[in-house]
């Protein structure tokens, strides 16, 4: 991702912290774009990172930032894929990482971030409370939870510089986006107006699509409402973890996204989100993760009530790989 360095944040080369991370592929569908009944499916397969999830991309260019602003230690709360990024890009940085996550994330999310030498703390409930056990700590460290600062966004954003890139500078019809803390959405719908000013995309925009899971959508939620912000979901509880998100904290920018856009979000029931990743992943040949799931749900429906049409050209988000979801 850093071919696209004089448009992130990070001013030393010597800074940047990398293991390789961006210019994933950008798969045309074989089978699954014909079974959901488009005629132009494209999948972004994130799960080529090297951690195996987009959260590479947003914590490459934070964790280059803080320690070129010299930042020692790092801190995060997480549902799983962002504790193992951080505490891999932590380590690349020869620094310390304090990772904060519910208690029930699959035991490989943990044996990952211990691996690279982070310090790990079990938390009953969700993000949501891992993020107060971690405050209540008040470490000498560098929050890097999701948008309380501004370079994992800044990361983000190199998902909408590839996609443009690799159609040619070209933008689709729509993106299917599984969304919990909205930094993909963000930094993708930023990334467009970015390109537009230096003249290498036109003013069109694609739709973009937020999906969720039926037990935490609180970004659903607010869409259908009208409202300008995002009430905290009660009780939420999902087997796709990265979206058990009950509060995003940037849910205004996230609602300004999609209706801005023109898009909208969609929720989808639980019980769909495995049968519907092991169909996936056998018309694709592709390690679709449980987030992942959700959206081709939520592309599904949204087929379904005409809100996309079988001749759009769709980009649909896998964010990461599913092998550590061995609860599954």
């Amino acid at each position: 991702m850093w071919r696209y360095s004089q448009l992130l944040p990070v001013k030393s080369p010597s800074c940047v912290i990398s293991l390789g991370e961006g210019w994933t592929p950008l798969i045309l569908s074989r089978r699954l774009g014909k079974h959901l009944g488009l005629q132009m499916l494209r999948i972004k397969d994130e799960a080529q990172n090297p951690t195996t999830s987009f959260k590479d991309r947003g914590l490459s260019a934070a964790i280059s930032r803080h320690y070129e602003l010299g930042a020692k230690e790092f801190a995060l709360p997480s549902a799983g894929n962002a504790a193992v990024s951080a505490s891999a890009y932590a380590a690349a940085a020869g620094l310390k990482a304090h990772i904060f996550m519910p208690d029930d994330t699959p035991e490989p999310f943990f044996h990952q971030c211990e691996l690279y030498g982070a310090v790990t703390t079990r938390v009953k409930g969700t993000i949501t409370e891992a993020g107060k056990v971690m405050s209540d700590q008040n470490g000498d460290w560098t929050d890097l939870s999701t948008t309380k600062e501004p370079y994992r966004v800044e990361g983000k954003k190199t998902l909408g510089f590839e996609i443009c890139e690799q159609m040619g500078w070209s933008v689709p019809d729509a993106i299917i986006c599984p969304t919990g803390g909205g930094t993909a959405i963000i930094g993708i719908w930023k990334a467009f107006d970015e390109l537009e000013a230096i003249g290498l995309i036109g003013p069109e925009r694609p739709r973009m699509y937020a999906a969720q899971s039926g037990g935490c959508a609180p970004i659903v939620r607010a869409i259908e409402k009208g409202s300008d912000d995002i009430e905290p979901w009660v009780n939420g509880e999902t087997e796709a973890l990265g979206l058990r998100v009950p509060n995003p904290f940037a849910g205004r920018l996230i609602l300004n996204s999609i209706r801005h856009s023109g898009g909208s979000a969609v929720a989808v029931a639980d019980q769909e989100i495995e049968p519907t990743r092991r169909t996936a992943s056998k018309l694709e040949g592709i390690d679709f993760c449980p987030e992942s799931a959700v959206g081709i749900c939520g592309l599904w429906n949204l087929i379904e009530s005409g809100k996309i049409d079988y001749d759009e050209d769709v980009v649909l988000l896998n964010t990461g790989s599913g092998a550590r979801y061995t609860n599954l």
